[in-house]
């Protein structure tokens, strides 16, 4: 899957669901069904951004790894 540009992930590599406190890798996402659902995600506005844009800046925010995209 190609990384997404533009609002609201703006090419970042690690996107967090606020809802969840999940955190998804774009560039290994998985698109089937009852896998990442980033696109859901999107249209529900629940899209959070790292700064810098690392897992581990993800970990330091209270995310916890998708087990589709990233494993665990």
């Amino acid at each position: 899957m190609t990384r997404r540009g533009g609002p609201p992930t703006w090419s970042n590599r690690f996107v967090g669901n606020s809802s969840t406190q999940e955190v998804h890798d774009l560039d290994n996402e998985k698109t089937g069904p009852n896998e990442c659902q980033i696109d859901d995600l999107i249209r529900a506005g629940d899209v959070m951004l790292f700064a810098p844009d690392t897992l581990n800046e993800a970990h330091l925010h209270g995310y916890d790894d998708c087990a589709h995209c990233i494993g665990g």
